[in-house]
């Protein structure tokens, strides 16, 4: 691999390992109020939403940092009021007591409107348009949580790179990476170059901890932690993984003011790439190279799976998050490449199909199912045990299994979300 590939990856992996507080849709969406706030310049009177479907589904049932408040009115009325568009998936981190009692008060004089916007093929789509005292400002974020490609205010155009297709300038310089490639990389690029990875474990171990000091969501994480998990489970390696990342996402999904790094614009998936692997490695006495070439190859086989998967799609992002910490964890555990990509198939070949119905405490049930799949899944590959091409959809090609799971949910399932969204918006 040449340098300037590597330092490509690098790039990558920087721009989608970043932290986050609170569900990155939500919090997306009062990025851009935020940012169509200051277009305007002062505080809008009137804020009107469009968004995508998938971005409805994920911001209905999730809580807001800091507010005690669940869905996206008190983070669109936060974002005018006190968000800064330089803080990016932070953008609510000078939230105080004050600022949510007038939000509270935004939202009761009806100032927000959010509709679905129709017709459009991009499934992470956010216009907001900010009014006040006859003035006007749009912001539109697409394609990625903090990819602004339009702001505009009273008519003048200050950024447009929208295009015909609906694609952004950023996808551009798209890497063609293969899972070879991940593999390569991670095991070769210089220590000091992918040390930075090492930041993932700090901020997500800290937030699941955080976690078991308080009550929060469905209380899983710190559930599996009690002598009655353990007399079935055991105080093993593996409850430990399910009970660290279980915390984590939580916290995140109760509205917890807890950063974490998120991967591919999701928190509960950089928590499902990071804290599985760590652990392991922290409870097997694993060095300190080995935890960061692990990490980065969990990462990165995120990064992978995603750029074909679309990062908002009808399949839940978890399962593709468990099989980057599967790559990990088989690797820790002396796996060879050939085992690795056995790992790969066996989650493939289990988890595919789990729906995605919005970001809410319940992911938490969902992430322990991923991670405890990751576990089963690099068991198996360690005795060389992977289901085969005869097999439904696997093929002998890792490449090619990963491009069939990401093509049935960014294609199979477009009916499947459309319905799951009509369910959950006619309750």
């Amino acid at each position: 691999m040449d340098e300037i590939e590597r330092k490509k990856i690098i790039r990558l992996v920087k721009q989608e390992v970043v932290p986050a507080i609170g569900c990155t849709e939500p919090i997306a969406v009062a990025l851009c109020v935020a940012r169509a706030t200051e277009l305007l310049g002062k505080r809008p009177e009137k804020i009107s939403l469009w968004l995508s479907a998938n971005i409805l589904k994920n911001a209905m049932g999730v809580g807001i940092p800091g507010t005690g408040m669940i869905g996206l009115p008190i983070a669109v009325a936060l974002g005018a009021l006190i968000g800064k568009s330089a803080y990016q998936l932070e953008v609510l981190k000078d939230s105080t007591p004050e600022a949510v009692e007038e939000g509270k008060q935004f939202i009761a004089d009806k100032r927000i409107s959010i509709a679905l916007k129709k017709d459009i093929a991009e499934k992470l789509y956010i216009e907001a348009v900010c009014q006040a005292g006859g003035d006007e400002a749009t912001a539109i974020i697409a394609g990625g949580h903090t990819n602004f490609v339009y702001e505009a205010c009273n008519g003048q155009i200050q950024l447009d790179k929208r295009t015909a297709s609906g694609t952004t300038e950023q996808e551009e310089e798209k890497l063609s990476l293969t899972f070879r490639k991940v593999y390569d990389f991670a095991m070769t690029a210089p220590l000091d170059e992918i040390r930075f990875i090492q930041e993932t474990a700090r901020l997500n171990k800290a937030a699941a901890e955080q976690s078991f000091a308080g009550d929060y969501g469905h209380g899983l994480g710190k559930m599996l932690r009690g002598n009655y998990e353990h007399k079935i489970m055991g105080d093993s390696v593996f409850s430990h993984i399910l009970s660290y990342t279980s915390g984590a996402c939580d916290a995140r999904m109760a509205g917890a003011m807890i950063p974490v790094m998120s991967n591919s614009g999701s928190g509960n998936q950089g928590i499902s790439a990071t804290l599985p692997v760590v652990v392991y490695a922290e409870e097997n006495g694993k060095s300190e190279e080995e935890l960061i070439r692990a990490l980065m190859l969990s990462h990165l086989t995120v990064i992978y799976i995603k750029e074909s998967l679309g990062r908002l799609s009808a399949l839940c992002g978890c399962v593709v998050a468990a099989t980057g910490s599967s790559c990990g964890i088989t690797w820790l555990m002396g796996g060879t490449y050939e085992q690795i990509t056995y790992a790969v198939q066996n989650m493939i070949a289990n988890l595919t199909g789990m729906i995605c119905d919005g970001a809410k405490p319940s992911c938490a049930l969902k992430v322990t199912t991923g991670v405890s799949t990751a576990v089963l899944s690099a068991i198996m590959a360690m005795e060389n045990r992977c289901v085969t091409s005869v097999e439904g959809i696997i093929d002998e090609d890792v490449d090619q299994s990963i491009r069939n799971l990401t093509k049935i949910g960014s294609q199979g399932m477009n009916e499947t979300d459309r319905l799951v969204l009509d369910i959950m918006t006619s309750k």
